[in-house]
């Protein structure tokens, strides 16, 4: 993800994007993000770009694998941190919401140590699915998520609320989706259980287009504190 933008929504859940259409929100408001904005200089000068996901590791059903009782959900709490021990980030999180032509706001380019949670959604914590996301890289260089497409299934986030508590999420999937055919269901569609999703670019890159894609982490919460 790139200062240049970030995900938009369709009128409907569809698979597709509606073009030049201001978004409906519903109860599942991010039911139809499709993909954020791409850089258009960043890392072009990097041969091999930001980590992406193995193939053959990725590649699951779309529903949470089976784990006992889900936790109790949180009540409603605006999350301040994340943290991604096993990728080295630790990043403080900035509320988004959407900009006046119906585009989800991105973490601002001046700080690419920043993550965002879109407000409007679940937060990290409650039942339903929370989103956070934030740059892969800058025009300085690699950014807060970086290295997300080399997460492990298994691996810990762990995002602190402004109401003091901690919501432990384990990840069960993690994939990359070209951003035309970005499959809005399967990412944000409502599981029953607190669940989270940690969005950034991905796939190839082009000084012309940007990135292909975006690599999407789907995990689930565990643990409460």
């Amino acid at each position: 993800m790139g200062p240049a933008g970030s995900p938009r929504t369709p009128e409907t859940a569809q698979e597709q994007p509606a073009v030049g259409r201001r978004p409906r929100w519903g109860t599942l408001a991010l039911v139809g993000l499709v993909g954020f904005g791409m850089l258009r200089h960043g890392l072009s000068g990097e041969a091999d770009g930001p980590p992406q996901p193995d193939a053959a590791l990725s590649l699951f059903s779309g529903d949470p694998p089976p784990g006992g009782p889900a936790p109790a959900a949180l009540p409603r709490s605006t999350p301040s941190l994340v943290a991604i021990p096993s990728i080295g980030v630790s990043a403080p999180v900035l509320p988004l919401g959407l900009d006046r032509d119906g585009w989800i706001e991105a973490p601002p380019a001046s700080d690419a140590r920043l993550a965002g949670w879109y407000k409007a959604a679940a937060s990290p914590g409650e039942r339903g699915t929370a989103v956070l996301v934030g740059h892969v890289d800058s025009a300085a260089g690699p950014a807060v998520f970086y290295s997300l497409g080399a997460l492990e299934k298994g691996r810990t986030i762990r995002v602190t609320r402004e109401d003091g508590r901690i919501a432990d999420f384990e990840v069960y999937g993690v994939q990359v989706f070209d951003k035309r055919r970005f499959p809005a269901r399967k990412v944000y569609g409502d599981t029953g259980r607190p669940e989270l999703r940690v969005l950034t670019c991905g796939g190839t890159y082009s000084a012309g287009s940007g990135y292909t894609g975006n690599v999407v982490v789907f995990a689930r919460m565990v643990k409460t504190g």
